[in-house]
């Protein structure tokens, strides 16, 4: 994998996943998208577990999963292709590395929706798309220097921290075992019953539920 992606020289690679949830792509979808990626001159690491398309160009690679934090952390990577999942916004977020969003369900056209407003995505809607609208997509957040700016403005504030992440979380777990487990900390609502902790009065539902049968 590292000698592919050495081998994009100055153009440097794309990493594109639409999560774990998605594993595959209708053939026309994934043709679609294919021909697209064939027309850049970036080498591409897509992860797909589906039939590998017809159109796929010599410049992409098919993986059943690729490092993806890895990879944008690569001082080559240009451009991420994602459907907006938290975790990989965050990691396109921290590298500082411009997206371009293919949301499909839950948080992701939320998710999409900030970045673009951020500057540092363009969105294009999975079920019209052409491959020219990914093309361009891809051309627009690659080639246009203020989405990799606004995106690496984005990591600095990222990055802005008094102190370390893994510091921070090694305090706190050395913290518990400091204070035998913290038990000052622990919520209170380890402690209810169920009924108690969703406030439900069982007296009213009882006599309630009575009623009804009555």
């Amino acid at each position: 994998m590292e000698e592919f992606v050495q081998s994009s020289g100055e153009d440097g690679i794309v990493v594109f996943s639409l999560g774990s949830m998605v594993k595959n792509l209708t053939e026309e979808k994934a043709n679609l998208i294919a021909s697209a990626l064939a027309q850049i001159p970036q080498k591409v690491l897509w992860r797909y577990k589906g039939k590998k398309p017809a159109t796929l160009g010599a410049n992409t690679r098919l993986y059943d999963w690729i490092p993806q934090n890895d990879l944008l952390g690569h001082p080559k990577a240009k451009g991420f292709i994602t459907h907006g999942g938290t975790n990989g916004i965050y990691e396109a977020i921290y590298h500082g590395v411009p997206m371009v969003g293919v949301p499909m369900f839950a948080d992701q056209p939320d998710n999409i929706a900030h970045m673009k407003a951020k500057g540092a995505a363009v969105e294009v809607n999975i079920n019209t798309m052409t491959s020219a609208d990914l093309l361009n997509a891809l051309r627009t957040v690659i080639n246009e220097p203020s989405y990799k700016e606004n995106a690496v403005r984005l990591s600095r504030i990222h990055h802005d921290q008094p102190v370390k992440p893994l510091d921070r979380a090694v305090f706190w777990i050395e913290f518990v075992m400091r204070h035998k487990g913290a038990k000052h900390l622990r919520p209170a609502a380890h402690d209810l019953t169920w009924f108690q902790y969703h406030s439900l009065d069982c007296k009213r539902l009882s006599t309630a539920f009575k009623q009804e049968i009555d």
